[in-house]
């Protein structure tokens, strides 16, 4: 067996490990929100019970300012085993995926990330890096289920609707900013995506707090487990600061690359459009949030409509729109 089916192999491998790592993380919350004794009101219920500047209620999985749990279990607190499973697969899957990468590039002799491919291959390990990263300094277990389950995804159709044989790139290609914009670009996309995922879970809670029909009902008790809305905004703000300084990054590179490419820094193609429209969203978000005072719901779905944007770059960009950059896939 040659290297880009080995590849191919481990794509699934990863994809299956992730679907697995879904069940376990939605198991895990529907547990939470069945358990027929809130976490919550057990530990204020609790005798002598005094709760630290800062610290987390005992019984709680994530404490209220979105920290770690304490380790301190109340009566009727549910058994997390099942998120730490879920864990342990995950980084079985990012490290399959990782391999998969490699043996990729190796295959076609350069940086595996030239076509929709690779980029949908290399944007999810680095969603799933980002995320259990993230789980070595707090306890984000709370996003497991939504990371995986787009991860799982994304590989699929990776697979099933965007799969190239590996192989060589174009003239225009064959550059160092191969490595370095689209590289950049592509971990800006995947840390894009984890704050997505922790902006809708904000939205989510917040919907819950505030007494939606819907989202109070006893099925999405498991909100009532995860960080207040003001903790997910704060985790989804720092994230989405980081991916918009490699975003900037990615558009001084692309605007070099094409200089040295095609000799013009900008010429309005359908890709450079739409990556300059994710730059205006984000950038409006971090202003608004930052000196405009917009928090809450309303930072929240700003983060959503530039993920929207940021998938339209990738998917509806490339498959509707003819231009310098159809033929790379990118």
């Amino acid at each position: 067996m040659d290297l880009a089916n080995l590849s191919v192999l481990l794509v699934w491998g990863a994809a299956t490990a992730l679907a697995v790592a879904l069940i376990a993380f939605a198991v895990d919350l529907s547990r939470l929100s069945g358990a027929k004794v809130d976490a919550r009101d057990a530990a204020r219920g609790r005798e002598q019970v005094t709760v630290g500047a800062g610290g987390a209620e005992p019984g709680l999985p994530y404490g209220p300012d979105g920290g770690t749990d304490t380790g301190t279990a109340a009566p009727g607190a549910v058994n997390r085993k099942l998120a730490g499973i879920g864990m342990s697969v995950t980084w079985l899957a990012a490290a399959l995926l990782l391999v998969a990468i490699v043996l990729r590039g190796v295959a076609a002799g350069r940086a595996p990330w030239a076509n929709m491919y690779e980029f949908a291959l290399v944007g999810t390990f680095v969603a799933v890096a980002v995320f259990v990263g993230v789980n070595t300094r707090r306890d984000v277990r709370f996003l497991g289920a939504f990371v995986t389950g787009l991860g799982v995804l994304f590989l699929v159709l990776a697979q099933q609707q965007f799969f190239v044989a590996a192989m060589g790139v174009q003239p225009a290609l064959q550059k160092y900013w191969l490595v370095i914009h689209v590289g950049v670009a592509i971990c800006a996309t995947g840390i894009f995506t984890v704050a997505f995922v922790t902006s809708v879970l904000q939205l989510l809670r917040d919907g819950r707090d505030n007494g939606s029909p819907l989202l109070g009902s006893r099925h999405w008790g498991w909100l009532d487990h995860t960080p207040a809305p003001s903790a997910l905004e704060s985790l989804s703000f720092r994230l989405n600061s980081v991916a918009f300084v490699l975003w900037t990054f990615t558009l001084i590179g692309g605007a070099i690359w094409a200089e040295d490419a095609w000799g013009r820094y900008w010429g309005w193609d359908p890709k450079e459009v739409w990556s300059f429209i994710v730059w205006v969203v984000y950038a409006a978000y971090l202003h608004a949030r930052t000196t405009r005072g917009w928090s809450g719901t309303r930072a929240a779905w700003f983060v959503v409509a530039g993920y929207a944007c940021v998938l339209f770059n990738f998917t509806g960009v490339n498959l509707i729109f003819n231009g310098k950059h159809s033929y790379s896939g990118l």
